[in-house]
């Protein structure tokens, strides 16, 4: 049944790859390299236990991992978004996909947890040049009035990576090795680092800003950061990141400890994440037009604040299901909205805008990953998710009432 599962999912990969295609190198192709990253950020979620064990280090210890890949795939968005504005996003995201081939590879050969925590460093710091920089590359090839249509079909790929590489790490964690699973993905990530190569080769790269790269070239953040909206944007990113993957990191780790279940089911009850998201790209036209903007920040807050709650303080893991979905539709939904006012912050430069949004979502949840960890080491998980849910729920009040004013 769960081979059946992964066959679907992956015949709709291919599908989003062969029938994309608005822009020059299609939103199939993209969104096959965007499916890599995210798959490799959420296997960890159900391998954090086994990897813990096998160092012998607490799960608190060991989400050092996470906060090793999300903090400097953060801090490099600063140095991605110029680049790409200026030597075109096609080839910074190309030669970032093939480094970070390299590096997941190379996390299967590690001998302790401090060299897979300096992988993981290296690998954020690649990983970084690929999503945002793809973001920015479909803002410069949609109008604003189609580009949330637009985006959500390239998450649909995200969404894959969600749930594929949730479950993959399950199976890999119970019946392989969690260490194989980063070969594979290394591999794969090469295979499509490569056919996107022969494709820029055909291919003009695009508009490319006419200021030449330096580190004054940071200067146009700081200029985005005086913005009313774009302070907005980034602060509710970064308190999105924050909350959400810092507290979620630690679903998987709590579904072993509590209900003693294989971690190849934990890897699939963590997939369901993706199922909401999945929901929200195949919904999103109807959305937008029935809630608006405010309406999808607002009801996606809300149905992150239950899920988190009822995980927090029902007792039945079966019911960890349906919240899980309705958390992963509920984050889909504030945050393609996020993601796609980003994308008009600065139309002249958005790779930096974008850059600057991802930034701090990702440094959010580095850090977020951080203070959970000692939450969880020191008060347990219920008072882990109910933070959680309660900060979200103010999160979406303060945007839903900044939307309003502005």
């Amino acid at each position: 049944m769960s081979g059946r599962i992964i066959d679907v999912l992956a015949f709709k990969l291919f599908s989003i790859m062969n029938n994309a295609g608005n822009t020059p190198v299609s939103l199939g192709l993209l969104g096959a390299a965007a499916f890599m990253v995210i798959a490799d950020v959420r296997v960890i979620d159900p391998l954090l236990h086994i990897i813990a064990d096998e160092f012998k280090v607490s799960v608190g210890s060991a989400a050092i991992i996470v906060s090793a890949y999300t903090i400097p795939y953060g801090l490099f968005q600063l140095v991605y978004g110029p680049l790409g504005d200026r030597i075109g996003k096609l080839k910074v995201i190309t030669a970032a996909l093939t480094a970070f081939a390299v590096g997941t590879a190379a996390c299967a050969f590690v001998p302790n947890i401090l060299l897979l925590t300096l992988l993981r460093f290296l690998t954020g710091m690649v990983a970084a040049g690929i999503i945002p920089i793809t973001l920015a590359y479909i803002g410069d090839n949609f109008p604003y009035s189609q580009r949330q249509a637009a985006i959500g079909r390239y998450l649909s790929a995200l969404v894959l990576g969600q749930i594929l590489g949730g479950s993959l790490g399950g199976i890999f964690g119970e019946y392989v090795s969690w260490r194989d699973i980063f070969l594979v993905f290394g591999v794969v990530s090469l295979m499509i680092a490569i056919a996107l190569w022969r494709k820029m080769g055909k291919l003009n790269n695009g508009q490319h800003s006419q200021i030449p790269f330096s580190w004054a070239t940071l200067g146009p953040y700081f200029q985005l950061i005086a913005q009313p909206v774009a302070q907005t944007v980034i602060i509710g990113v970064f308190i999105e990141g924050f909350c959400l993957f810092g507290g979620f990191a630690y679903v998987g780790a709590f579904l072993r400890d509590r209900y003693s279940l294989p971690y190849v089911a934990i890897g699939f009850m963590l997939s369901a994440f993706g199922l909401g998201g999945l929901i929200y790209s195949r919904c999103v036209n109807w959305l937008v037009r029935s809630l608006g903007e405010r309406g999808l920040m607002g009801v996606g807050g809300a149905l992150m604040c239950i899920s988190f709650l009822a995980i927090a303080l029902l007792q039945n893991w079966v019911l960890f299901i349906p919240f899980n979905i309705l958390m992963g539709l509920g984050f889909y939904m504030m945050h393609s909205t996020l993601q796609t006012q980003a994308t008009e912050l600065a139309p002249e430069a958005r790779g930096t805008a974008v850059s600057l949004f991802a930034f701090n979502l990702f440094i959010g949840q580095g850090i977020g990953a951080a203070a959970f960890g000692r939450i969880v080491d020191r008060f347990g998980y219920i008072a882990c998710f109910m933070i959680t849910g309660i900060a979200i729920a103010l999160l979406s009040l303060w945007l839903v009432k900044q939307k309003q004013s502005s």
